[in-house]
């Protein structure tokens, strides 16, 4: 009995994002310079999950494989975004299996991408271009509550806000020609690909490319 009226309560109170304004910025030189990219590639992102105290029974290591796991979920959530309106776009997506190949066989750690040069990646990759994203999650629960949740309804547990940043670089000269970032807040009760998808919907919408403005 209380284990339906708490979950009850969990789904009243459950919802997805409540969505504030995005912030995005445009280089001034971007009209002219996306008319000669014909291929960009998609990186695995940098996630970062923030607890004020882990959970009880929560190791350090279990949230760093988490946020490893959700570097390329949100990568795939991304591409997978862009294939389904490819037709809106004028230039090609790189599938991101042979992204990540090409850095793996380069011994590339995925973790350390920011101590490569966009322009060194996109070398690397041949593409005209780069995108890359970070995703900031904090989880404040600081008992074991958010753990036994996630066993017993097989959800993801909460989150307060999803600070996300995608910016897209030049491979000629990895100057930043376009970033969108957006604070997210609320409580989140789905899965990973539920959140990514979520907030790829909205930076889907927003990327240049576009064959109609």
């Amino acid at each position: 009995m209380k284990k339906t009226k708490f979950l009850g309560l969990f789904l009243i109170v459950s919802a997805f994002l409540w969505q504030g304004c995005a912030t995005i910025y445009v280089a001034p030189d971007m009209p002219a310079t996306e008319g000669r990219h014909r291929l960009i590639a998609i990186l695995p992102f940098e996630t970062t999950i923030q607890y004020n105290k882990l959970p009880k029974d929560v190791t350090p290591e279990q949230v760093e494989q988490n946020e490893d796991e959700l570097d390329f979920v949100f990568q795939s959530q991304l591409y997978n975004r862009f294939l389904k309106k490819r037709a809106q776009f004028f230039i090609d997506f790189q599938d991101i299996d042979h992204t990540n190949m090409v850095l793996k066989r380069n011994k590339i750690d995925i973790k350390k991408l920011g101590e490569y040069s966009k322009d060194e990646l996109a070398r690397l990759l041949d593409v005209d271009a780069v995108v890359s994203g970070q995703v900031v999650t904090t989880k404040p629960m600081s008992t074991g509550a958010a753990l036994a949740v996630g066993i017993l309804f097989d959800i993801w547990g909460t989150t307060n806000t999803a600070d996300v940043t995608v910016s897209l670089h030049d491979g000629k000269d990895s100057k930043l020609l376009w970033r969108f970032n957006h604070v997210y807040s609320g409580t989140v009760g789905s899965s990973p690909e539920q959140l990514a998808n979520e907030m790829m919907q909205v930076i889907s919408r927003k990327f240049p490319y576009r064959i109609t403005k």
